[in-house]
């Protein structure tokens, strides 16, 4: 009865969850991610399932699901001819290489010191999206040779560390080259295959010791499937809405919120 119940509660949580994430992914245009991770740590917290790994299933659940999001964005975008393959396919080993080294110390690293690299890259990331401008650039166009060398494996290794897709870093640093908004929110649904695929792969062969039932590896396949099935339902609602409101309002009132949320994780990573 008592597994029953905890079952019941979990699934109503993931759904919740899921549905949220979705919303929020289709009305903002930001990955599921950077809400997951940390909602996911609070709900599987309040179940009971505190332990030095639980941000590192948290982290790996969240990339699961950004393989399948990831894909069907590329697709949709793909159709319509906005994904950017030229940059895909230069940026593609150098995201992948800094995938492979994030998830290599995610899985050495405990919950306390993986709260702490989320709260404080969530507050760059809200920061941004609360005080950032369409018309800031560093160049006018995508940076190659060293440079992208050193941003593409960079842009890898930071997501994996947030147990995010492409789209949080990567549509940032595709508009400050100059690229379209559109075709860098396309481009980055490939960024995030590249990013989550590999990490998967490794994470799905790191146990944890307390683990929410069916748990392979670090990942929590309950939370998987029901986040996946609510945010294909969901997202296409919030991008509907998103034609119905200020987007950009929204997406600075959500990088207000993001900052709070990683304040709160902080605090609690601090035990203040």
């Amino acid at each position: 009865m008592e597994n029953t119940t905890l079952l019941i509660e979990m699934g109503l949580l993931l759904l919740a969850i899921g549905a949220f994430a979705g919303v929020l992914a289709g009305l903002l245009g930001v990955g599921g991610g950077i809400v997951l991770v940390p909602a996911f740590f609070y709900a599987f917290s309040a179940l009971g399932f505190e332990s030095e790994q639980l941000m590192q299933m948290c982290l790996a659940t969240s990339l699961a699901t950004i393989i399948v999001t990831s894909l069907r964005s590329l697709h949709a975008h793909n159709k319509k001819g906005a994904v950017d393959w030229a940059i895909l396919k230069t940026w593609s080993i150098g995201i992948v290489v800094g995938a492979v080294l994030g998830v290599l110390l995610v899985s050495s690293l405990r919950t306390l010191t993986l709260q702490l690299i989320f709260g404080g890259l969530a507050i760059i990331v809200g920061l941004y999206m609360t005080f950032g401008r369409n018309h800031w650039r560093l160049g006018q166009a995508m940076p190659t040779g060293i440079a992208r060398a050193v941003l593409s494996p960079l842009l890898g290794f930071l997501s994996v560390l947030m147990g995010i897709g492409g789209g949080s870093f990567g549509v940032p640093v595709m508009s400050l080259y100059n690229t379209p908004i559109h075709r860098a929110v396309a481009t980055a649904a490939g960024f995030g295959v590249l990013i989550a695929v590999p990490s998967v792969l490794v994470l799905l062969f790191k146990p944890v010791a307390i683990a929410p039932p069916y748990t392979i590896g670090s990942v929590n396949l309950a939370a998987f499937g029901l986040v996946v099935a609510m945010t294909l339902v969901t997202a296409p609602w919030g991008a509907a809405l998103a034609h119905k409101t200020d987007a950009v309002r929204l997406k600075r009132v959500f990088g207000v919120f993001l900052v709070l949320v990683a304040l709160n994780m902080l605090r609690k990573a601090i035990g203040a």
